[in-house]
């Protein structure tokens, strides 16, 4: 009796389930994640071995550039509710003069990279749509004798949220001279304890050495 012989086929592998989770995947991320703003100034950071993440929250962090310039950011809190930055603002404006408008606060809320602007030019930062006028705004945070508005950041940002804690990222060209003046002003402020942000670095283990 002959064999039967089965056709042969082709395999059909249909695509379309995994297409469509692809994109509901893909739909999703773009709504919930965040663009990453620029710095205002590039800063090379040191090399280090140390590990500690840091804080996503609670935090006012100092950007150093190379030419001096110091700029500073400042996160809403571990709450949306919190809303620390337009508070902190606020004050500010309360300390200069100025009367910051619902919208320029919120503005300020949303902004993610580090700032600095004199408090003087903050609105003109806060409402312009030009990118290059802004970026011409930042000319650092005063923080000299006779106008020394980055301590009044400092000590409006502890007082809005007594929790935060300082971060340093310096330029490995930063003078000492600006490192030192920051210190001095977070001493003033009663900010003794503060965090170097550097680049990680691999660390080497030269096994010859240790069993000598």
């Amino acid at each position: 009796m002959p064999k039967i012989k089965l056709p042969h086929r082709s395999p059909h592998i249909d695509m379309t389930p995994m297409v469509d989770t692809f994109c509901v995947v893909l739909t999703f991320l773009l709504l919930t994640s965040t663009m990453t703003q620029p710095e205002p100034a590039t800063v090379d950071t040191p090399f280090s071995i140390s590990e500690i993440k840091i804080p996503d929250f609670n935090a006012m962090t100092f950007l150093l550039a190379p030419d001096g310039r110091v700029f500073m950011n400042i996160d809403n809190g571990p709450d949306t509710i919190l809303k620390f930055r337009p508070k902190i603002l606020t004050e500010m404006g309360k300390r200069y003069g100025i009367e910051f408008t619902e919208a320029e606060l919120r503005n300020f809320e949303k902004q993610k990279s580090s700032m600095g602007v004199p408090i003087i030019k903050m609105k003109e930062w806060l409402n312009s749509d030009d990118n290059n006028l802004k970026k011409a705004l930042q000319t650092g945070i005063p923080m000299d004798s006779t106008d020394n508005q980055l301590a009044n950041w400092i000590l409006y940002a502890r007082q809005v949220n007594p929790a935060i804690n300082a971060c340093i990222k310096g330029d490995t060209e930063t003078q000492f001279l600006v490192v030192e003046k920051l210190l001095d002003i977070l001493q003033e402020k009663n900010v003794n304890r503060f965090s170097l942000i550097t680049t990680l670095e691999e660390a080497t283990v030269n096994i010859e050495e240790i069993q000598q």
